[in-house]
């Protein structure tokens, strides 16, 4: 793999690192500019909205520049929203600074997709993806929990300078290692819309929403589910995140080998076994072993549909595929919030803290269908051009012969 890929994987890692370490400085942090925790929960809202409108927004803006340069000004824009947090004065400056840093999330991740498949042969491109992801994966092991552990030892302020740092790294990276590609010629901003009119890459994105989706119906809500149901203390949570983000690990890679060889099949797999696991979660969550094994294989095969979904959005989206694949990254967090409200709802309404699981099978569930249902119009597409291209020669020739 070249080392382009580290460059990217680094700034993964930075933008997955200042994501999700919020969740666990959010008494901190409310402590500090003395609000609720609700009200400092909108650092997690905020930044997840940034992400879904900032991801088609800053990829139009950057549609005029090249990829690299985009990428450069992209961390740019994630060190400015760290650095302004980091300092903040008051709780709104904090919640802009959260803002400007995830305008950058979605564009990242889809624009150095885009690059990463540009950077190795046609066979590889899902393992490509699937390498810039692992910083993201690798920063729920490693730098969330120390993130927060530096947080809660040292002050929150702390940790997004670091965060900060290493969107510097991540800068001087890209600059250093990605190589210049030329920006397309004769693409404009009707041809990647237009990739939106190809229904192959309507459904690959909803099956980004309700597969993803599934995996933070029942994540959101791990803290009073495993203090409450499985019996674990608080302070057991952090390392029931961090094999959740081993899990992560795991299946991202395994998602990308398996990507370039069988894209389907990989994605039946996966969301077929997580719809499973996320239905026996309502048993296994009663049992403190059972709910830890549990929980590695939810953030396994959540991820393990991260490289095909997003390469599947690329290869449907061939010509102009930029666009179409920071949308997609919006896509994922558009199900953490459809699922993190719909989770909250059978909660409110009773049903307890298993409940979010059975939201989160029948959305892994739905998303296996539409992979079905996907994968049955492309045969049904391939079987018609194969028909019409097979009867197109014969009147030429016949006609050929009456002369």
């Amino acid at each position: 793999m070249p080392l382009a890929l580290l460059a990217l994987a680094i700034g993964a890692f930075g933008i997955g690192t200042t994501e999700f370490v919020i969740m666990g400085l959010l008494p901190e942090v409310a402590a500090d500019f003395q609000v609720s925790i609700p009200t400092a929960g909108f650092l997690v809202t905020g930044y997840a909205l940034g992400v879904v409108l900032g991801a088609p927004l800053m990829t139009v803006l950057g549609t005029r520049v090249t990829r690299k340069r985009m990428l450069m000004l992209l961390m740019g824009l994630f060190i400015l929203g760290n650095a302004v947090s980091a300092v903040a004065p008051v709780f709104g400056v904090m919640l802009a600074g959260r803002v400007i840093a995830s305008l950058a999330h979605g564009a990242f991740f889809g624009i150095g997709s885009v690059v990463a498949a540009d950077l190795v042969a046609p066979q590889k491109k899902a393992g490509a993806i699937a390498t810039m992801f692992t910083g993201l994966t690798v920063a729920n092991v490693v730098g969330v929990p120390l993130g927060t552990y530096i947080g809660q030892s040292v002050g929150w302020r702390t940790t997004f300078f670091i965060v900060a740092a290493l969107g510097v790294v991540g800068l001087l990276g890209v600059a250093k290692l990605v190589p210049e590609q030329p920006r397309a010629e004769g693409v404009r901003l009707r041809h990647e819309l237009a990739a939106f009119r190809n229904v192959q890459v309507l459904l690959a994105m909803a099956m980004t929403v309700l597969g993803f989706g599934g995996v933070f119906a029942a994540i959101t809500y791990i803290t009073p589910m495993m203090t409450e149901i499985a019996g674990y203390s608080a302070s057991s949570v952090t390392w029931l995140l961090v094999l959740f983000g081993l899990g992560m690990v795991g299946g991202n890679l395994l998602g990308g080998k398996f990507a370039d060889r069988h894209l389907m099949p990989m994605l039946y797999i996966s969301l077929g076994a997580l719809a499973v696991v996320l239905s026996l979660f309502t048993l296994t969550a009663h049992n403190k072993f059972a709910a830890a094994v549990t929980i590695v294989l939810i953030g396994g095969l959540g991820f393990a549909t991260v490289p095909p979904l997003q390469k599947r959005v690329l290869d449907q989206a061939a010509g102009a595929p930029t666009l179409a694949s920071a949308v997609n990254i919006g896509a994922f967090n558009l199900g953490n919030a459809l699922s993190a409200w719909l989770g909250g709802i059978v909660i409110a309404a009773g049903l307890g803290y298993t409940a979010p699981n059975w939201v989160g099978a029948v959305l892994a569930a739905s998303a296996l269908a539409l992979a079905v249902l996907s994968s049955g119009l492309e045969r049904r597409t391939v079987t018609h051009s194969r028909r019409v291209a097979g009867h197109a020669p014969e009147p030429v020739v016949v006609a050929e012969a009456r002369r």
